[in-house]
Formats: structure tokens, C-alpha cells, sequence
């Protein structure tokens, strides 16, 4: 007996590269896929920008955190509980490595341009792999274009579009567009345009999601 084929659902992923939430949101999201491959999930990237004023060439991350936390005692008990939670999905978040806090326009920008020639998943998490696990400067186009070119993009012509402004305007928009939704944390979770769900959510949760926008379609 031949089963049916799930409708292809929708889960639009609103997130930023500097979220160690997000990357945890991502990595499950992908688990998910991987463990269910019956479910014809298809990601589409939303930027959501965190630090919407942070300056192009970024900013010492030490001043970084001055900002967001107050004291350095206080960095570390956060990046320490947060870091254990990554840990046990397999995750390394080694925020002692990272020295600079980036823009990530430049790395929303590079996962639109890449969108264009496949599926992005991967090159998206290498990029939350080399911020946090790595301690890379993503916010450096030079950075961003080896990523790219890791995972079979023309480097020169990733190159030369980071070098540009296109599609500046779009991330800007997009990141209003989605705070204009009411989005005002990230990750979010939209799946099939209907339902919205925050945070680093299990894959079981997801998977219960995804099956439910699925049925719903099958039996419009």
C-alpha cells in the first residue's frame, strides 16, 4: 500500500546570525527534517536584525557586552547557561572565542544571494557554526565569501555582490516587515503562513506542527 504524500508545507524561519537561540532553533529544525524525511518541509529565511544600528564593520565584543549586559559576571552566567543547554544537542558555543560582535546585514545578505542557486540550509548553519563555535568574524565579507565558496558558491561572484549594496534595502525591510507582524523575538516559527511558535523549540514540537498544517491542507 502506497501512503499519500504529505502537501509541501511552508516554515518560514524569522531568526538572526548572532541568537545562540536561533542557532539552537536551526540545528533542531534540521534534526527534525533529517528524522522525518516524509515531511516535505520547506524552510524559507526571514531576517530579523538584533542590532539594527550596529555599525557595518561591527563592534569589539567586549564593548559589545558592556552594553547588553551590564557587567562581564553577568555575560558569563548567561553564556554559560546557555551553553549548556546548546551542549546537549551537541552544540559548542564558545563565546570566550568571539572578539568582535557583527552586523549581519551582510550575512542576511549572502543567504538571499545564495537562495538563488539552492538550498541554503547548510551555508546558514556553517555561518552560525563559525560566529559561535568558531569565534569568525561573519560581519567580514572576506569571512562570509570562504563559507560561501565552502559550500559551492563562485566565491568571486559572492565577492563582488557582498562588496555592493544589493539588497541592503530588502534586509532592512524585511526586519521591519516582520516586527510590524508583531515578531519581536526570534527564532520564530511560521509554518503554512498560519501558525506562529517562538523560541529554540524540541523537534517533536515542530514535527506535531508541521503534521497539523499538513492535515488541515490535505483535507482543504
Amino acid at each position: 500500500m502506497v501512503l499519500p504524500r504529505l502537501p509541501r508545507i511552508t516554515v518560514e524561519v524569522v531568526f538572526d546570525f548572532v541568537c545562540p537561540w536561533c542557532y539552537l532553533g536551526v540545528h533542531r529544525l534540521q534534526q527534525l527534517r533529517a528524522s522525518r524525511p516524509d515531511l516535505p518541509i520547506a524552510p524559507q529565511w526571514r531576517p530579523f536584525l538584533l542590532n539594527p544600528d550596529m555599525p557595518r564593520p561591527g563592534i569589539s565584543r567586549a564593548d559589545y557586552t558592556a552594553r547588553k549586559f551590564g557587567d562581564e559576571e553577568r555575560a558569563r552566567r548567561f553564556h554559560a547557561a546557555v551553553a549548556a543547554i546548546a551542549a546537549e544537542d551537541g552544540l559548542d558555543l564558545a563565546f570566550p572565542r568571539i572578539s568582535r560582535a557583527p552586523s549581519t546585514v551582510d550575512a542576511h545578505r549572502l543567504i538571499r544571494f545564495a537562495h538563488d542557486h539552492g538550498p541554503v540550509e547548510d551555508l546558514v548553519l556553517a555561518i552560525f557554526r563559525a560566529y559561535f563555535t568558531e569565534g569568525r568574524d561573519i560581519g567580514d565579507a572576506a569571512t562570509l565569501a570562504a563559507l560561501a565558496a565552502a559550500h559551492g558558491l563562485p566565491r568571486d561572484r559572492v565577492a563582488a555582490f557582498l562588496a555592493g549594496d544589493r539588497a541592503t534595502d530588502q534586509i532592512h525591510a524585511d526586519n521591519l516587515f516582520v516586527h510590524r507582524l508583531g515578531i519581536n523575538g526570534v527564532p520564530c516559527f511560521i509554518i503554512d503562513g498560519q501558525t506562529a511558535i517562538a523560541g529554540a523549540q524540541e523537534p517533536g514540537i515542530l514535527e506535531r506542527l508541521v503534521e497539523l498544517a499538513a492535515s488541515d491542507v490535505a483535507l482543504s
